[in-house]
């Protein structure tokens, strides 16, 4: 009885498909599948937020600078209706001579400082105050195969007063933030000033930050589902 049910069944399931799939003389209502349409095809052109060629361009950090010490005039900061940009010193003449590196505008702004070829101003108003320099250097261990950070103190507090950082980007309690790439591609955390301030997350220059090599007996750590079931 069974089989007499499910062979009906089967029946006439193939008799619908077949009055669903062709309509009189045999005709097909429904084309075999082909490639996906693409919108290009339908609209005749890529949309804006389709355009492969548009994405990550919030990311100032993933662009290519043509002319990283272009003219002021020519460098699209720079208010061009002001006369006085026309008068600002261009910086490849202020930089000939100063100690070169690969990343950002090429300039090598630590090497200079300890040089003693700038001495930066410490207070807007009064220039005369000390700078609060904090020889101190911050190591935050990478759970991944790259070598650990390194956070230097003394460059960052030649320049900048503690404020800049603490605690507005930063809250200066151990454990108390998350640093990841992501965010700091996206402008967080050091990326409020790297690649815009101060040298760019190039796949260049990793070496700068990730500079503390793992120690020869460094195992990945484990994560918390191998802990609870480890596989042997």
């Amino acid at each position: 009885m069974r089989d007499t049910i499910k062979g009906f069944a089967i029946a006439v399931s193939l008799s619908v498909m077949s009055t669903a799939a062709f309509a009189e003389g045999g005709v097909p209502l429904v084309a075999a599948a082909s490639k996906p349409v693409t919108s290009a095809e339908i609209t005749g052109s890529v949309p804006e937020k389709l355009n492969i060629s548009k994405a990550n361009v919030f990311n100032r950090l993933l662009k290519k600078i043509e002319d990283p010490n272009a003219a002021p005039p020519e460098d699209g900061i720079h208010d061009t209706a002001n006369e006085a940009t026309f008068a600002l010193q261009p910086p490849k003449v202020a930089y000939e001579g100063w100690p070169r590196t690969e990343f950002g505008n090429h300039v090598d702004w630590v090497k200079a400082l300890d040089d003693g070829l700038i001495n930066p101003r410490y207070d807007r108003v009064d220039p005369d105050v000390e700078p609060f320099v904090m020889d101190l250097d911050i190591v935050r261990p990478v759970k991944a195969s790259v070598p650990d950070v390194v956070f230097p103190h003394k460059p960052h507090t030649q320049w900048l007063h503690c404020s800049n950082c603490h605690p507005r980007i930063f809250v200066p309690q151990r454990g108390a933030n998350q640093i990841n790439m992501s965010a700091i591609i996206l402008g967080e955390k050091c990326g409020v000033c790297h690649g815009k301030v101060s040298f760019p997350i190039t796949t260049k220059s990793c070496k700068k930050c990730h500079s503390k090599p793992k120690p020869a007996d460094w195992t990945p750590p484990l994560s918390e589902a191998s802990v609870k079931n480890p596989w042997r």
